[in-house]
């Protein structure tokens, strides 16, 4: 019912924003793979809200808590359950929303799909939702570098109308990204982007922005010809998150304005016979397979749909009315988006991995 992912290296999450709690079963992981259980709440620690003064006040410790799948840190090959109590629940916020639909929100849909909604928060369409699948990214990206070094990194690279161009996607470090809290490496430019989303915040209002993200040591030979793509995998996956409207990789939709001479990859000699290309417009990807260059890919995110502007509404009996949202809303998500983007990229390459595996190393 849409609340599983990935084929080898699947997970299934549950849970409502202002319910008991969140959480997300992993099944697949390989057996035997030590496991750091601080490193998943780390990641946990960077998605939580109450951060910082741009994010949502909402306090919650987001503590993980894992139920099975692990002897003495060890992984046991069996399903890996994990979950986070909501603590600071505030359903009440919501009360004028269970009659009136958010503008751009889900609630709309929802209702016209299944006939009942948990309207608190949005239910299942919240951006809490997605503490599961960084929880479980956390564990794919700790298999991707035990297994191959494999790196993903992601920024903030553009907020509102103010863009971070000097951006070295081959050099950039967490360091560098987790420096603001506004997660852009490009210092200066990340001042400018937290001025922009506190004055847009203050009227009431919200802003986008993209999201761009590296994957450095990807295995070659990911991903499969015709459907599943690594690519495609990828877009579905980022794609999945909430508030996503655009996905590119490589040159992307720049890629357009070059001729093919301009735009190829020439492929380059190399003593021990491995893939290497001259340039890297493809963005490590072609024909849907890895070939072991960065992989290079941006999200677009739209503005926080909850703001606390007027704004013209119906009812959930089709009553025209105007509504003035409340309760605690990030006036930009990216910032906190910036590790769910790297937890589902980390989910499809930990899967194709495995496919990998499957298929293809037997001789």
């Amino acid at each position: 019912m849409g609340s599983s992912f990935g084929q080898l290296f699947r997970v299934s999450t549950f849970g409502e924003s202002h319910g008991g709690g969140v959480g997300v079963i992993v099944d697949g992981c390989p057996p035997r793979l030590a496991l750091d259980p601080e490193a998943i709440q780390a990641e946990l620690d960077r998605r939580k809200p109450g951060q910082s003064r741009i994010t949502t006040p909402r306090k919650e410790a987001d503590r993980v808590e894992i139920l099975s799948g692990l002897l003495d840190g060890v992984t046991l090959g069996t399903p890996i359950a994990m979950v986070v109590r909501n603590k600071d629940q505030r359903p009440g916020d919501y009360s004028e929303m269970a009659v009136a639909f958010r503008p751009s929100h889900a609630d709309a849909t929802y209702q016209a799909k299944y006939g009942i909604q948990a309207r608190s928060g949005g239910g299942r369409a919240s951006a809490r939702e997605t503490i599961g699948r960084v929880a479980a990214g956390a564990i794919a990206k700790q298999l991707l570098a035990r297994a191959h070094g494999t790196e993903v990194i992601a920024w903030v690279k553009r907020i509102h109308t103010i863009e971070a161009s000097s951006i070295d996607p081959a050099s950039v470090t967490l360091e560098a990204v987790e420096g603001n809290i506004v997660r852009c490496p490009d210092a200066a430019c990340a001042e400018r982007m937290i001025e922009r989303i506190e004055a847009i915040g203050r009227e009431g209002d919200s802003c986008g922005g993209v999201i761009e993200c590296v994957v450095r040591h990807a295995p070659v030979g990911l991903g499969m010809p015709v459907f599943d793509k690594l690519e495609a995998d990828l877009a579905k996956a980022v794609m999945s998150l909430p508030a996503t409207k655009g996905f590119e990789i490589g040159s992307g939709f720049a890629g357009t304005l070059l001729r093919g001479s301009q735009h190829n990859d020439a492929f380059l000699a190399t003593e021990d016979g491995s893939l290497r290309t001259a340039t890297n417009n493809s963005g490590g990807i072609q024909g849907g397979i890895s070939n072991g260059e960065t992989i290079v890919l941006r999200v677009a995110f739209k503005p926080t749909a909850t703001i606390r502007k007027a704004q013209q509404t119906v009812t959930s009996s089709g009553e025209a009315t105007v509504l003035e949202a409340k309760g605690r809303h990030d006036p930009c998500v990216l910032p906190r988006a910036v590790p769910m983007v790297e937890a589902m990229v980390a989910l499809v390459l930990a899967d194709h991995l495995l496919r990998q595996q499957a298929q293809c190393s037997l001789w």
